[in-house]
């Protein structure tokens, strides 16, 4: 199934749950939603005055109504074969600059996998992390596996997420009044 929205579309396996959320800044400062973001699972709100990107979660668990941008609260959930894919927008001003130079989707390794590369430590998860720009727009991709010792068979379903993401250009979100 192809999910869609904020100009980021992903096949989501069978058998897999995904979300695209971006969290919702306060009435007094919020622009009217674009269209395509009508019907997304709602996300936290925002802090007054904070600018909110999309997020991409793709599991092969069930992802709880809490999610933290970067798997809180599931990657803790997840077994040996589980997979966990994370794509946090970090907007067009960012774009091809410091941690986000490097252009084009990141190609995910079980080389690229440890356990030290999770942002906190979780026995027997391993992660990866790259930023990069497309599009003219900066991300980070956060990717967990269960087992570090089975990131030879799960990293490249994770890697075929990945290789499904797609992104429409930030001058095109811009034509069409979204602000990424």
């Amino acid at each position: 199934m192809r999910r869609s929205g904020f100009g980021i579309s992903v096949d989501v396996p069978s058998g897999w749950t995904s979300a695209i959320v971006r969290r919702p800044v306060p009435p007094e400062t919020a622009p009217a939603p674009p269209p395509e973001a009508r019907g997304l699972a709602p996300a936290a709100p925002a802090e007054p005055g904070e600018r909110t990107l999309p997020v991409v979660h793709v599991c092969t668990r069930p992802l709880p109504t809490a999610v933290g941008d970067f798997g809180s609260g599931v990657i803790e959930l997840l077994t040996p074969e589980d997979v966990f894919v994370s794509l946090v927008e970090y907007g067009s001003d960012l774009a091809g600059f410091g941690l986000f130079e490097r252009q084009g989707w990141p190609r995910l390794a079980p080389s690229q996998f440890s356990p030290n590369r999770m942002f906190r430590e979780v026995p027997g998860r391993s992660g990866s992390q790259h930023f990069f720009s497309v599009g003219g727009r900066a991300f980070c991709l956060f990717t967990v596996v269960g087992s570090h010792s089975r990131r030879m068979a799960t990293v490249p379903r994770a890697a075929g997420v990945v290789r499904s993401l797609a992104v429409e250009p930030a001058s095109v979100m811009a034509r069409r009044g979204v602000v990424v």
